[in-house]
C-alpha cells in the first residue's frame, strides 16, 4: 500500500462529509470512490458533484466494497459505534467523526473491534492536526513562556430550535456538548490535561437536548474556563494565559484561523497560510499511517480518545443529561 492510491467510502453525506470530500480531492494519491446514505438521490448528488463511481443506499454494501481502503464515518453521534463496527469487521480502515461515540463503553468496543480485526481505527478530530493548533501545543509543550495558568475556551452559535434537525434530536446525540462543546473541552485535555475536578451547569431545549453548557476544570495550579451554546454567537476563542504571555487563537479556533501572541507588550499575529478548508491534514496523517500498517494514530491515540469521551461522560454526569 505505500506507493498505492488510497481508496476511500464516505457513510453519511452531510455538511460535514462535503467539506472533507472537498479536500480529500487535493490529496495526493488519494481518491474517493464509493459514497453511501439512506437516500438514494441525496448518494447520487454526492456522487455528481465529487466525480464518484459507486454509490450506495446500503451501508452494508460500502463496508463490502473490496475497492475500498478506507472509510469516513460521518453519520449522526449514535450511529458512529453501529458503523464503524461494520466497516472494521469488513476489513476497512476507519476514521469516524467525533465524538467517536456516546459513551466510553462504546469507544472501548470500537478500540476492541478494531485490534480484533487487525484493522486502523482512529477518531476524526481535525484540530488536532492543524498547523496553527500544533504551534500552541508546542509553545505549551516547551514551556515558551513559562507555565500555562488560565484557559478561556468559548464554541457558540444562535441555531433555531428545530426538532426536526439533526443537532436538536436528544436520541442523536443533539445539543451543544457533544456537538461542540467537545471542542473547548478538547482543548484543554490537549494542553492541561485531565482536571483534578469539574464544575458544570447547563441550560436544556423542552425535548432534554443541552442548549448551552458551562464547565470549570480545576487542576493543581490552572483553571480551565469552557463553554459551548446553541442559543447565542460567542467570540469562539481559546486564550491561554501563560505566566509571560497571552496566546491568543483566533476565532474560529477549531478550523484554520491564525494565532496572536502577547509578549512584553508586543503583538504578534501569526498566519498560517491555510488554503484548504483544513481536514486534508488529518487525511495525510491517516493516509501515512495505513500506508505504514499502523493501527492506531500517534496524534489521536486511543488512549486520548477514552479520555476525552470519559471526560463528556462525566460533565454529562454532572449537569443529568442523559441519552
Amino acid at each position: 500500500m505505500k506507493n498505492n492510491t488510497i481508496k476511500w467510502g464516505i457513510i453519511g453525506l452531510g455538511k460535514i462529509a462535503n467539506k472533507f470530500a472537498t479536500d480529500l480531492a487535493i490529496v495526493e494519491n488519494t481518491q474517493l470512490v464509493a459514497v453511501a446514505s439512506r437516500s438514494q438521490y441525496k448518494a447520487d448528488k454526492f456522487a455528481a458533484k465529487f466525480n464518484v463511481e459507486n454509490t450506495y443506499k446500503s451501508y452494508e454494501k460500502l463496508a463490502k466494497d473490496s475497492a475500498v481502503d478506507a472509510v469516513y464515518i460521518a453519520t449522526p453521534h449514535s450511529f458512529h459505534k453501529e458503523h464503524a463496527l461494520l466497516c472494521m469487521q469488513n476489513k476497512k480502515a476507519v476514521l469516524c467523526e467525533k465524538p467517536f461515540a456516546m459513551n466510553l463503553q462504546e469507544v472501548e468496543e470500537m478500540i476492541a473491534t478494531a485490534r480484533e480485526n487487525n484493522v486502523l481505527l482512529m477518531e476524526a478530530l481535525w484540530t488536532f492536526f492543524l498547523p496553527h493548533f500544533k504551534y500552541v501545543l508546542d509553545i505549551v509543550k516547551n514551556n515558551k513562556f513559562g507555565k500555562l495558568k488560565r484557559l478561556e475556551a468559548d464554541f457558540g452559535f444562535y441555531a433555531p430550535y428545530n426538532i426536526e434537525n439533526r443537532l436538536f434530536k436528544k436520541e442523536l446525540g443533539g445539543g451543544s456538548l457533544l456537538d461542540i462543546g467537545i471542542y473547548p473541552i478538547f482543548v484543554a485535555l490537549s494542553t492541561l490535561g485531565i482536571p483534578v475536578s469539574i464544575a458544570s451547569e447547563a441550560s436544556f431545549f423542552e425535548n432534554g437536548a443541552d442548549s448551552e453548557c458551562n464547565i470549570v476544570f480545576n487542576y493543581k495550579n490552572a483553571k480551565a474556563i469552557l463553554s459551548s451554546s446553541l442559543l447565542k454567537k460567542s467570540p469562539t476563542l481559546a486564550l491561554f494565559t501563560f505566566d509571560k504571555a497571552v496566546v491568543k487563537i483566533n476565532s474560529q479556533f477549531h478550523a484554520p484561523t491564525t494565532v496572536t501572541v502577547f509578549n512584553d507588550k508586543q503583538e504578534e499575529t501569526i498566519d498560517f497560510s491555510y488554503n484548504t478548508i483544513g481536514y486534508n491534514f488529518e487525511i495525510e496523517h491517516f493516509n501515512t499511517l495505513l500506508r505504514n500498517s499502523k493501527k492506531e494514530s500517534t496524534i489521536m491515540t486511543f488512549d486520548f480518545s477514552k479520555r476525552l469521551i470519559k471526560t463528556l461522560d462525566k460533565v454529562r454526569e454532572i449537569i443529568g443529561l442523559q441519552y
